[in-house]
């Protein structure tokens, strides 16, 4: 739902609530995340939690896990400035840091390759679905 200029408040099923905003760059308040930082942290926070899921399912215990996800990209293709250029993000990469007591180098490696083939956002991002939008003008 429209909030003020590019700042947007979006209401999921169970009535939680996120904003977004863009930065003063683009036209907004900078009061918010921008989406693709949304999608970067949907990516992160996805991983991490299969990440853990699994660790606890082989039987290992983290003492500490952190994951980022960074990516590049240009504005052109969000403001319409050049054709040639996408507006989506690209060059995703995801960085984690992973430690337990109770686990080789091999293991742990082994626990994040799994939670990346397993991690819903992962491999929606990585299998592009379409996506069908609908208007309905009021």
């Amino acid at each position: 739902m429209l909030e003020n200029g590019v700042k947007f408040q979006v209401t999921g099923p169970y009535g939680e609530k996120v904003s977004t905003d863009m930065p003063s760059a683009l036209g907004g308040g900078s009061s918010a995340p921008n989406p693709g930082w949304l999608l970067r942290a949907s990516l992160a926070s996805c991983h991490a939690t299969v990440i853990a899921m699994r660790a606890a399912q082989v039987g290992v215990t983290l003492t500490s896990l952190e994951v980022s996800v960074s990516s590049e990209s240009d504005s052109r293709g969000l403001l319409g400035t050049d054709a040639s250029v996408s507006a989506g993000l690209f060059g995703l990469r995801t960085h984690v840091k992973i430690g337990a007591k109770d686990a080789t180098a091999d293991q742990l490696q082994e626990i994040v390759q799994w939670a990346d083939a397993h991690s819903p956002v992962g491999c929606t991002i990585r299998q592009s679905p379409t996506n069908a939008v609908e208007v309905e003008v009021l």
